[in-house]
C-alpha cells in the first residue's frame, strides 16, 4: 500500500520527507511527492517512478524552504502512474496524501463538480480534498469531521492547510497510522520504519480520531470535537521489524493482511446488494453476450482460477475452460466470437501470460485482466481491467493476492449470474451478503494460527506429504501443495480424492502425511470414505473442514475448523490455515520464507 510521512519541526522538512519515503519504498510504489510549507506557501512537487526521479525533480525547482511538511509514496488505484495522479493533491486550502480507498468518491466528485469545482486527476483523492476545502471554513477539525462522516472507504490522511503554517493534520479509518513524538518535532507516518531513526516514541490513534500535529505534540479530538487521549509508546523494534509490522516474516504479514485486502476488492463493488465491477469499457451489455471463458494464468493466479471455474459455472451456468499461460500459447486455442479471456496475474507482468493476452487479442477475443499492479504490462494492453487492490505483496511465495483474486472472480461470477438470468436480484443480494462476510471469516480463521502450529511441529519433518479434494477443495488442495513446496521444500502433491484408487494409493504407508480439504457438505461423505482407505493404510491425517461438520472422531490425529461459510465462498477462508501452515514449517525446518531458493517474485520470461 501507498507510504505516507508528515513532519513538523525546527529543521527543514524537504530532507526529512524524503529520507522516509526512501525508508518506505519496501512497500511498492509508483510514484511520489512532498509539499512543504515555504514562505509563499504550500509547494508541492511530484513525480511518476521511484524516488530518485522525483529528487532529480526537485533539483530543478527553487529550493522547499520549510519546517512543516508532508510525503506520500502512491501504490495507484484510481488513475495509472503519473504526475497528475502522484500525491499530495491540492484543492483550494487544503493539501493532503492519502492511503486507502474512498468507495463514494464518484458520488462525492458529481457534488463538487456542481459546485463548480475542476479536477486536474483521475484519483479519489483529489476528491477528498476537494471535500475537505468544501467543508472548511476555519476550523481545520470541524472540518475533517464532516468529511470524515461524508467518507465511505478506507483512508489514513495527513492534511496541511494553506493558512495554518504550524500544524498539520491526520485522521484514520481501517489504513495504519502512526504519530512519533521526539523533542521540538512530530511526524506522522504510515508505519514505524520512518520513525526509528527520529524517536522511539509514539502513539496510535484510534479510528476516526482527528490528530492536530504541531513541534510540541500532538492533540487528538473525536469527530464531535471532543478531547482524547492516548498513551505514549515506546517502540523497541529495530528497522526490518518495522518494515514488516512487527511480523517476522512478509509472508506472515500479508497473510495477516488478507482480510483488510478482500474487503477493500470486495467492498466498492457491492452496491444495495448487487454487484458493480465498474469496468466502463465492459458493460452490461458485452457481459450478457459472454458466451464462455477462458481463464489464462500461471501458478497461485491459475489455482485461483480453478477455484473460479467452478464458482463462475455454478453462480452463472456460463462455461469456463482454465489454461496454464505457457500452455494456452501453445495449443492453438480455439476462440469464439462471445469469447471472454480473463488474464490473471499479481504483478501484470508474468512472461507466458502477457503472451498468452496477446495472442487472445490477435484472435479478436476480448480480454479481462484481474492483476493488483496498475499500470503493469498486462494492465496496460488488456481491454479491461479488473484491480484487485491487495496492495505490495513482498513475499515471493503469494498468499494475499491469491485472496483477492478468489475475490474478483465471485464478483465477476455473480455478474454474470444475474445478467445470464441464473440469479434473481434476491438471490444477488444474498450472495452479496454472504461475500461481504468474507473479512470477517477471514480473521476467524487466522485466530486458528496456535492450532496449526501444532499441526506444523508434527509435520516438520515429513519427507512427502499428500494433499486430497473434491471440487473447489482439490483446486484448494492444489494451491496448498505449491505453497508448502515452494517455502519449506518438502515434496508434497496434490489429487483430486475421487483418483486415489487409480495409483495413488500405492504411495501411502504407515506415517504418510494426508491432509485433506472437506468444506463441500455434499462431498463431505466421500471425502470421509478416502480418508478411511488411506488411514486403514497407516496415512497420519489432518483435515480441514467447516465448524459443525460431522465426522468419526478418529478419521483425523488432527482437525483444524474453518467457519462455516457458503459452501461456494469457503475457499477464502479454508485456505488461510493451509497458508500459514505452510509458513510455520518453513519457519520450523530453517528455510528463508520470504525468498525461497531459485524462485522469483514476478517470472518475466519463459
Amino acid at each position: 500500500m501507498c507510504g505516507i510521512i508528515g513532519y513538523v519541526g525546527e529543521g527543514e522538512a524537504a530532507p526529512v520527507l524524503l529520507d522516509g519515503l526512501k525508508r518506505l519504498e519496501y512497500r511498492g510504489y509508483d510514484s511520489a511527492g512532498i509539499a512543504v510549507f515555504t514562505p509563499e506557501g504550500v509547494r508541492t512537487v511530484k513525480a511518476r517512478g521511484r524516488i530518485a526521479c522525483l529528487v532529480e525533480k526537485l533539483k530543478h525547482e527553487s529550493p522547499l524552504s520549510g519546517v512543516v511538511g508532508i510525503g506520500h509514496t502512491r501504490w495507484a488505484t484510481h488513475g495509472e502512474p503519473s504526475d497528475r495522479n502522484a500525491h499530495p493533491h491540492t484543492s483550494g486550502r487544503v493539501t493532503l496524501v492519502h492511503n486507502g480507498i474512498v468507495e463514494n468518491y464518484q458520488a462525492l466528485k458529481a457534488e463538487r463538480e456542481a459546485e463548480g469545482v475542476s479536477f486536474l486527476s483521475e484519483t479519489d483523492t483529489e476528491v477528498l480534498a476537494a471535500t475537505l476545502d468544501h467543508f472548511y471554513a476555519g476550523d481545520p477539525v470541524a472540518a475533517i469531521a464532516q468529511t470524515a462522516r461524508a467518507v465511505e472507504g478506507s483512508y489514513a490522511l495527513c492534511i496541511l492547510f494553506s493558512d495554518r503554517p504550524g500544524e498539520l493534520y491526520a485522521i484514520r479509518r481501517d489504513s495504519p497510522l502512526v504519530i512519533g513524538v521526539g523533542a521540538g518535532e512530530t511526524f506522522v507516518a504510515s508505519d514505524m520504519t520512518v520513525l526509528l531513526q527520529h524517536t522511539r516514541q509514539y502513539l496510535l490513534p484510534q479510528p476516526d480520531e482527528i490528530a492536530r500535529v504541531t513541534k510540541d505534540g500532538v492533540q487528538l479530538f473525536d469527530l464531535d470535537g471532543r478531547p482524547c487521549e492516548a498513551p505514549v509508546r515506546t517502540a523497541d523494534w529495530d528497522i526490518g521489524t518495522a518494515e514488516k509490522g512487527g511480523y517476522k516474516h512478509f509472508m506472515l504479514k500479508e497473510i495477516h493482511e488478507e482480510p483488510q485486502a478482500v474487503h477493500n476488492c470486495l467492498s466498492p463493488r457491492i452496491r444495495g446488494g448487487k454487484i458493480d465491477l465498474g469496468i466502463p469499457g465492459l458493460p452490461d451489455a458485452v457481459l450478457k453476450t459472454v458466451e464462455r471463458l477462458h481463464i489464462v494464468a500461471c501458478g497461485t493466479a491459475m489455482h485461483a482460477g480453478l477455484v473460479g471455474e467452478y464458482a463462475i459455472e455454478e453462480l452463472a451456468r456460463v462455461p469456463v475452460e482454465v489454461d496454464i499461460a505457457s500452455e494456452f500459447r501453445y495449443r492453438d486455442p480455439i476462440l469464439g466470437k462471445n469469447d471472454l479471456v480473463v488474464l490473471i496475474s499479481q504483478s501484470g507482468e508474468t512472461a507466458d501470460t502477457l503472451a498468452a493476452l496477446r495472442l487472445a487479442k490477435e484472435r479478436h477475443a476480448h480480454t479481462l485482466a484481474i492483476v493488483n499492479v496498475p499500470g503493469s504490462s498486462i494492465a496496460r494492453e488488456a481491454d479491461d481491467v479488473l484491480y484487485t487492490w491487495a496492495g505490495p505483496e513482498i513475499a515471493v511465495a503469494s498468499t494475499k493476492a491469491y485472496l483477492v483474486q478468489l475475490a474478483a472472480l465471485y464478483l465477476l461470477g455473480i455478474k454474470l449470474g444475474v445478467l445470464h438470468g441464473v440469479l434473481t436480484a434476491e438471490q444477488e443480494a444474498a450472495l452479496c451478503r454472504d461475500l461481504k462476510e468474507a473479512p470477517a471469516q477471514i480473521r476467524q480463521a487466522l485466530r486458528m494460527e496456535p492450532e496449526v502450529e501444532a499441526c506444523a511441529q508434527a509435520l516438520k519433518d515429513a519427507q512427502h506429504v499428500f494433499f486430497i479434494g473434491r471440487g473447489t477443495d482439490y483446486a484448494l488442495s492444489m494451491e496448498s501443495s505449491l505453497k508448502l513446496k515452494e517455502v519449506s521444500y518438502i515434496h508434497c502433491e496434490a489429487y483430486a480424492a475421487g483418483e486415489l484408487k487409480h495409483g495413488t494409493i500405492s504411495l501411502i504407508e504407515d506415517g504418510t502425511p494426508v491432509i485433506a480439504v472437506a468444506t463441500r457438505p455434499q462431498l463431505l461423505p466421500k471425502t470421509v470414505s478416502n480418508l478411511e482407505e488411506v488411514r486403514s493404510r497407516g496415512a497420519k491425517v489432518l483435515l480441514v473442514c467447516r465448524e459443525g461438520d460431522e465426522v468419526p472422531e478418529d478419521l483425523a490425529g488432527q482437525i483444524l475448523r474453518v467457519p462455516a461459510a457458503r459452501p461456494v465462498f469457503a475457499p477464502l477462508s479454508a485456505i488461510v490455515p493451509l497458508q500459514l501452515l505452510a509458513y510455520h514449517i518453513a519457519v520450523l525446518r530453517g528455510c528463508d520464507v520470504d525468498k525461497p531458493r531459485n524462485l522469483a517474485k514476478s517470472v518475466t520470461v519463459e
